[in-house]
């Protein structure tokens, strides 16, 4: 007997510069790039399947670009989302303010969503904690106060990278039956996506093809 399919779209929010991109970079291809990163415009797609509870679960991973200006795109994004790791910068105390927009953002148009805030670049305050500008108490006392989970994270040591993702992936496939049972999302275009079972990437040119396809489906 087949295991079940649960294929997952999940989206990554957060200001820009505070690491979304090197959090999928390590979660997915297990490596971290050394050097400047191109702000992402619009988003970056890549999708990784794993198992988990019997269950094949895939991840549809949306990672949305930070800046401002690219807000009306973002929402293109994250539309049908039933998750969001909404990241924020330990050493940067905006981007905490940031996070908690995006979190007021998701609650107020997609209030399935599951929220998990996801501190990022936590070697950096391992090897000098006075760079510290984002309390874990404060978040997690935001994190109770959403019925949110918290994690802190490095992309570069890879802490807690695979964490995160694993609880996300359990979570749908906890809920997998109720979903289907429910509202059949598994079967929505604009919520999960159908992919072969594996990790695959569209990037440049056969990105931009997928996301014509996603503004036409989501208009």
């Amino acid at each position: 007997m087949s295991a079940m399919r649960v294929d997952a779209k999940v989206v990554m929010l957060g200001k820009e510069s505070v690491g979304k991109t090197s959090l999928v970079e390590r979660y997915v291809h297990r490596r971290f790039l050394v050097g400047p990163y191109q702000n992402t415009i619009g988003a970056a797609f890549v999708a990784k399947a794993l198992n988990v509870n019997d269950k094949v679960v895939t991840l549809g991973i949306w990672d949305t670009a930070g800046s401002e200006r690219y807000e009306a795109m973002s929402r293109i994004y994250y539309r049908g989302a039933r998750a969001a790791i909404v990241c924020y910068d330990l050493t940067d105390s905006s981007s905490f303010g940031r996070a908690r927009f995006w979190v007021k953002e998701l609650q107020n148009c997609e209030e399935h969503c599951k929220i998990y805030l996801c501190g990022t670049k936590s070697d950096l305050i391992e090897a000098d904690r006075s760079v510290r500008q984002v309390d874990y108490h404060d978040v997690q006392d935001f994190a109770d106060e959403i019925g949110a989970q918290h994690f802190e994270t490095s992309s570069k040591t890879g802490k807690n990278v695979d964490e995160v993702f694993q609880k996300v992936a359990e979570d749908f496939s906890n809920c997998a039956l109720e979903f289907m049972q429910g509202e059949n999302l598994l079967q929505s275009e604009n919520t999960y996506f159908r992919l072969t079972p594996g990790s695959v990437c569209f990037r440049d040119n056969a990105f931009q093809a997928l996301t014509l396809s996603v503004i036409c489906c989501l208009a």
